[in-house]
């Protein structure tokens, strides 16, 4: 079973949910980044998805765009992101899903990314810009090396679709909650709720819910209903403006604590 299956088992057990903090890898730098991985897991974080940054981050807004650009302005590659994988794998089993774009992937060779991948120590993949019909490119590689690949939904997705990608979803499913790019809105859990519902009805592994969730209300909320809580912008602006402050792990600290209160209290 993959780390990310034992972890939402577990925390079925326990009938509570998973959070999901998203981070830039290399924002400001990757050695913050591995002090920030294991606060993060310190303070509630159960899955982390950590961005692969990209030039042309296209689902993503102003906040994470510019972490990319921080991240690449720092030198960071997919070569150091493995690299920063591998070391966190000696302290921490939290699965660590990658999260991005193609064109890295790509770059850097699908069958040795899936391969180097695993050997870093990631349990999945989730590719923005790669759609279902695609993924044969990279999906046999990443299976041979045990790694899931994400699958995402949006709202927009028709329902016939829906329930072929839910169906076929491997490691837990990402329901984006709204259209438009990531932190340009704040979540209506009312208005999704019935939604995911509707897919984890069809859905064999579990659901989470990201885009738009920014404070431990609207964690708490959405947890109430989702099997996953995914919190990326609000923590990537706390990073931008803390920079390489010695505050930083302490506010980061502050903020997750406080989401992870609300996750768990949800019900």
């Amino acid at each position: 079973m993959s780390r990310i299956a034992e972890t939402m088992n577990a925390l079925k057990q326990k009938r509570t949910k998973a959070l999901v903090p998203f981070l830039t890898a290399g924002d400001p730098d990757l050695a913050t980044t591995e002090a920030l991985i294991h606060v993060l897991v310190e303070s509630g974080a159960d899955i982390i998805e950590l961005g692969i940054p990209f030039s042309d981050p296209m689902a993503d807004g102003p906040t994470i765009q510019l972490a990319s650009e921080r991240a690449l302005a720092a030198g960071t590659t997919l070569k150091g992101v493995l690299e920063l994988v591998a070391r966190v794998r000696r302290r921490t089993n939290v699965p660590i899903v990658l999260m991005g774009y193609y064109n890295p992937v790509l770059c850097y060779g699908t069958t040795a990314f899936a391969a180097d991948a695993a050997a870093a120590g990631v349990d999945g993949v989730l590719l923005v810009d790669l759609p279902p019909e695609e993924a044969q490119e990279l999906q046999p590689h990443l299976r041979r090396n045990g790694l899931d690949l994400i699958t995402l939904l949006a709202p927009t997705t028709p329902p016939e679709r829906m329930r072929a990608l839910a169906g076929a979803a491997e490691g837990y499913l990402y329901y984006v909650s709204m259209t438009g790019v990531t932190g340009s809105q704040q979540v209506n859990p009312a208005a999704i709720a019935d939604a995911v519902r509707d897919i984890q009805a069809h859905c064999q592994v579990p659901v989470a819910v990201g885009f738009g969730i920014t404070t431990p209300v609207d964690a708490k909320a959405v947890a109430g209903f989702a099997d996953a809580v995914v919190v990326g912008s609000a923590l990537v602006n706390i990073i931008a403006a803390a920079g390489r402050s010695p505050e930083l792990l302490n506010e980061v600290r502050a903020f997750m604590t406080a989401l992870s209160e609300g996750v768990r209290t949800a019900e």
